[in-house]
């Protein structure tokens, strides 16, 4: 059966305060999950896209409940279950309103990815894999598992979907940006923030990074520029997308989001501003939540935002 978009990578148990205070004062912690690539996959599924993750999770409770949410999520997967446990971060919130992870991810199930997790069949049955750095930053197993899925998908002409999603906490950039201008010059849609982007290239404006980017191969770069909206260069023009006022309550998850809302309309052959507006829509809602994915936008939640304000009786 045919597959919109593949990921994979990393999932982790996730916990964060009930309340937005110093974790010193809380005497509970919710439990959820994140994790780029399922995020990823969890957006394009409630646009109604088919979407397939593929990891490793520990044989424990967090490991079962990261899968039980997938499937009520309606996204497919291929998951390998690890003898090595599920891994853990931990999000507090300052009372400046300052986010701050912490992970406790080393020799975690996810973080042994091996390249022969990768389905050659199902990735060829896709029409865009999307892979990020942060799985790159993992290890050298992960690492080579990514570069196993781009070149089995540019053999078998799928897109290839790469989101830089550097974590300085994983690598340095003197250890990062050889591995991400690698992997940038295999794939044919590239995302980056401003930030992001420099490391690729030395360029500080975005429309200059964006060019300057294209120029190592991606045929469309996206450079995500928070608050400011975001700007893409897609066959060589410019395009750029306003930002989407919403009061933010919690900023994880919104460059997920934006990746799912963009890809959503690569799969379905929209044009290059639809795609940039559903991405800037989808980041945009996705802040609106606390949680990794938990705001992400259904397709009637998008077609809202063209009410706001109205009342219904």
């Amino acid at each position: 059966m045919s597959i919109d978009v593949i990921t994979l990578g990393e999932s982790l148990g996730l916990l964060s305060p009930v309340e937005a205070a110093p974790i010193l004062r809380q005497p509970f912690l919710r439990l959820g999950f994140g994790g780029a690539e399922s995020n990823v996959a969890i957006g394009l599924a409630r646009l109604g896209r088919t979407a397939h993750w593929v990891g490793r999770l520990g044989s424990d409770d967090i490991g079962t409940m990261i899968a039980r949410e997938l499937r009520a999520e309606n996204v497919r997967t291929s998951i390998i279950i690890d003898s090595a446990p599920t891994g853990l971060m931990l999000k507090t919130h300052s009372p400046a309103g300052r986010v701050q992870v912490s992970y406790y991810r080393t020799g975690s199930a996810g973080s042994r990815l091996r390249p022969s997790d990768v389905d050659e069949r199902l990735v060829a049955s896709a029409r865009v894999l999307h892979v990020t750095g942060i799985t790159l930053a993992l290890g050298a197993s992960p690492a080579a598992t990514v570069r196993e899925a781009v070149e089995v998908a540019r053999a078998n002409r799928v897109a290839v979907s790469f989101d830089l999603n550097f974590r300085s906490a994983l690598w340095s950039p003197d250890e990062a940006v050889p591995v991400l201008r690698d992997l940038a010059k295999a794939a044919d849609i590239l995302f980056a923030t401003d930030a992001e982007a420099e490391l690729l290239v030395d360029e500080r404006e975005p429309e200059a990074q964006a060019r300057a980017i294209a120029r190592l191969g991606p045929r469309q770069v996206v450079v995500k520029r928070g608050a400011d909206g975001s700007l893409a260069c897609i066959d060589d023009v410019i395009y750029r997308q306003d930002p989407v006022p919403v009061t933010a309550v919690d900023p994880v998850g919104a460059g997920d989001a934006f990746a799912a809302g963009y890809l959503s309309q690569v799969v379905s052959g929209g044009s290059a501003r639809q795609r940039l507006d559903a991405g800037g829509v989808g980041g945009a809602l996705a802040v609106t939540s606390r949680g990794d994915w938990e705001g992400l936008p259904h397709a009637a939640d998008i077609a809202d935002l063209r009410h706001v304000g109205e009342v219904q009786r």
